[in-house]
């Protein structure tokens, strides 16, 4: 139990402050980029802290009888974004602090948000919610092959490494992976399946408040709502840092990782900004289709070497 409470204090605990922090802060980095792309002048740097606050405070109201389910789905959706932004921060902290196998573990985990949010809007029972989850299921169908193969495209040029740490240190003594030809191919497919796994245009179908009224999260509110935002906010701290330490890990100079880290979000937020929704069938084809085969030619070159 000691354990435990140590880990939790001292490890998982300032992660998600992190996290969160990070993650809002670049929220406000994507309204302003939006905004400015607008002509508009955007909201403030504290705007996303108080739509938090403020949701916290609002009642809750929750449809139908399986209130348990609707209720913890935003927490697990949360615990399941903080653990992978942690696991990623010590891995560039201390490479050496890992495990064997925790590359697969951060794929569970990165998944378990938009499992999270299709279980909360099937409970819900509303219809809208169950045409939002099914299109979630679609999606997650769709960019979780790519996203796999890109992290096959990673190990095989690590070496067969299956270590977070031992990317970071085979990048830090043989250059970034996004220097080769299948690291620049896979780090283009990596941006599109961040885009999905972060339900941002073209890849928002879950959602589309202009055909489903919001979807996934038409019957949440209040502290409930707040936590699925705030599971959005630390997911897009995390996907990007994640693509840094699979591709971009060749220096650790904070300074560059900031630049990348911003550079990573900034094209995030104009792909947002410059494509029109694509229905769920679409985006299933999409990456299905050619996604896929890029991500498959990646995986050849650096069985190639190249």
């Amino acid at each position: 139990m000691n354990l435990l409470l140590h880990i939790f204090f001292y490890l998982i605990f300032p992660g998600f402050v992190f996290a969160a922090l990070a993650g809002l802060i670049s929220g406000w980095i994507d309204r302003k980029v939006t905004a400015r792309i607008q002509w508009r002048v955007g909201p403030p740097w504290y705007q996303n802290f108080v739509d938090i606050a403020k949701l916290m405070g609002k009642e809750v109201v929750v449809p139908g009888e399986r209130s348990t389910v609707f209720l913890c789905a935003p927490l697990l959706g949360l615990c399941a974004a903080v653990l992978a932004a942690t696991a990623i921060g010590l891995a560039f902290i201390s490479p050496d602090a890992g495990f064997v196998g925790d590359v697969i573990v951060m794929v569970y985990l990165l998944l378990i948000p938009a499992v999270a949010v299709m279980i909360g809007a099937s409970a819900s029972r509303n219809p809208l919610a169950s045409i939002g989850a099914a299109r979630e299921m679609k999606l997650v169908m769709g960019y979780e092959l790519p996203f796999i193969l890109i992290l096959l495209v990673i190990i095989v040029r690590s070496d067969g490494a299956l270590r977070l740490g031992e990317i970071i240190s085979y990048q830090a003594s043989g250059g970034s992976n996004i220097t080769s030809f299948s690291g620049i191919l896979a780090f283009a497919v990596g941006i599109l399946c961040t885009q999905a796994k972060l339900g941002f245009i073209p890849f928002d179908a879950a959602e589309a408040e202009q055909e489903i009224m919001g979807g996934t999260m038409i019957e949440y509110s209040g502290a409930p709502l707040a936590l699925f935002k705030l599971t959005r906010a630390v997911m897009l701290y995390t996907m990007p840092v994640f693509l840094i330490l699979l591709f971009w890990a060749g220096s650790l100079n904070t300074f560059a990782l900031v630049g990348k880290y911003v550079l990573i979000l900034v094209i995030i937020v104009l792909i947002k900004n410059t494509n029109p929704r694509l229905r769920a069938d679409q985006a299933l084809k999409f990456f299905w289709g050619p996604v896929s085969l890029v991500a498959l030619f990646a995986l050849v070159l650096a069985l190639a070497g190249l």
